[in-house]
């Protein structure tokens, strides 16, 4: 496949997990991508802009890396896409601002810290850990559903793959 079916395809995939116009808001058809592909040339992942996979190349900004389940993790890049596609309280979970700092670095969001959820989450679902005030903290895959995460006092509610450093 080319990579332009391929981006087709992957554009349908992400509506699909993340809702309707994700795909579009992830792999803008008027921006240049560059897609990784495993050994067997399946796609690994996509980055923006056109990066030159020689050794020594910049690496460029992980938008999502797509997994063999057929699921994307997110990038930052990804995760600030999808935040400006859409409004809050979608894909985000809410922690209170004593954990920024340990969020930021990627450590795990705990469910104590919880303050507002998008209560569609379920176990699995890729999330962006934000504040009150939206800021970007992190990525990663819940733990808990939305309710759960609301009402549960112990417990991690967001394992965190990747922690954002600064404001968004």
């Amino acid at each position: 496949m080319s990579d332009s079916e391929d981006l087709a395809d992957l554009r349908t995939g992400a509506d699909y997990q993340f809702g309707s116009g994700a795909g579009r808001a992830l792999f803008p058809p008027d921006e240049p991508t560059t897609i990784r592909r495993s050994s067997g040339g399946r796609p690994r992942q996509v980055i923006a802009g056109d990066v030159d996979d020689t050794p020594g190349s910049a690496e460029g900004d992980r938008i999502v890396t797509y997994g063999t389940d057929g699921r994307f993790t997110l990038g930052e890049i990804g995760a600030r896409r999808l935040q400006r596609l859409f409004p809050k309280p979608a894909h985000r979970v809410v922690v209170g601002e004593e954990s920024e700092p340990f969020v930021r670095d990627g450590r795990n969001a705990f469910a104590k810290f919880v303050t507002a959820v998008d209560e569609g989450i379920r176990p699995g679902d890729e999330v962006l850990v934000v504040d009150g005030d939206d800021s970007l903290f992190a990525v990663g895959r819940a733990e808990l559903s939305g309710t759960e995460a609301l009402a549960f006092q112990s417990g991690v509610a967001v394992k965190v793959r990747h922690g954002v450093g600064g404001g968004s």
